[in-house]
């Protein structure tokens, strides 16, 4: 099941499982910005991650002496439990809490809540983590939305970069089976653009912990359409796609995947925010599309 939203700029459809936004329309010109979720490619367009991002050691986090088996990109992602629990003219918001079932994989008596708010051509992602129980919450969440690209049939991937609202020297740290190497990889030096090829990204994500920009851009050398995202809120961003694939994603995180030389420790866990009882989390970043 799908919902959608418009105003005069755009229009959004989000799917209800997983509160995955699955369409980007202009309603200028008909164009939708987001990857289509080819099964036979990636069969996804912006998983909702939380409350780890990536995948964890061995499959399972430690907490208190017992072993936590949560999934790569945690337990919203394609679940079904996920509800529509408000919609508004120009906002959608979706939610699930802690049950018998998240219990077993994630020991917190957690409530997850995403907005998709419309404010003429920017969507607004806002997402909120209540505790409910009587400890800490231990999480980490985070977005993956991919971006259709290239974005018209005359244009080619090589067309694209990114531009970086600031000047950057960054390298990017090596996967390894998923998980997070010591070992790092020049990407970016002293220059603002990344220019997008096919094979970008044979090595997996690129993942950056020390940016400074917090508004990145997908530009064409071709066409006049600009996808911006900022994520204020995210101190680490990834930058991925299937090698010979037609998007991009940009995804601004709060958290990382496990390292390879990780104890597993939710509690030290990198990037792993701690949530006292009864108080509430807050964390957004916008999309913003220019014709």
């Amino acid at each position: 099941m799908e919902h959608s939203i418009e105003n005069d700029f755009l229009r959004i459809s989000v799917k209800q499982a997983g509160a995955e936004l699955c369409k980007i329309q202009s309603v200028k010109s008909g164009k939708n910005f987001m990857w289509n979720a080819d099964p036979d490619v990636w069969a996804s367009s912006a998983p909702v991650l939380f409350p780890v991002i990536g995948a964890v050691k061995n499959g399972f986090v430690k907490y208190k002496g017992n072993d936590f088996a949560v999934p790569r990109h945690g337990i919203i992602r394609n679940n079904a439990r996920v509800e529509l629990v408000h919609q508004t003219e120009n906002t959608l918001t979706f939610g699930m809490k802690y049950s018998e079932e998240t219990l077993k994989i994630y020991p917190f008596e957690f409530e997850f809540q995403i907005s998709y708010r419309l404010e003429a051509h920017i969507i607004v992602v806002s997402h909120q983590v209540i505790n409910h129980g009587t400890e800490e919450v231990l999480f980490s969440l985070g977005g993956h939305p991919a971006f259709k690209c290239p974005l018209h049939e005359d244009e080619v991937y090589e067309d694209y970069y990114l531009e970086f609202e600031a000047v950057e020297t960054d390298s990017t740290w090596l996967l390894e089976d998923g998980l997070v190497s010591k070992n790092t990889k020049p990407v970016l030096e002293n220059t603002n653009v990344l220019h997008l090829h096919k094979h970008l990204f044979d090595h997996d994500a690129l993942i950056f912990k020390h940016l400074v920009s917090k508004t990145v851009s997908l530009r064409s050398t071709k066409s006049p359409e600009v996808v911006t995202v900022h994520f204020n809120d995210f101190p680490y961003l990834g930058i991925w796609a299937k090698p010979q694939a037609n998007f991009v994603c940009i995804e601004p995180w709060l958290g990382i995947a496990d390292s390879i030389d990780s104890d597993q420790n939710f509690e030290t866990k990198e990037g792993i925010l701690k949530l006292a009882p009864g108080q509430t989390f807050e964390a957004s970043f916008t999309i913003a599309i220019y014709e």
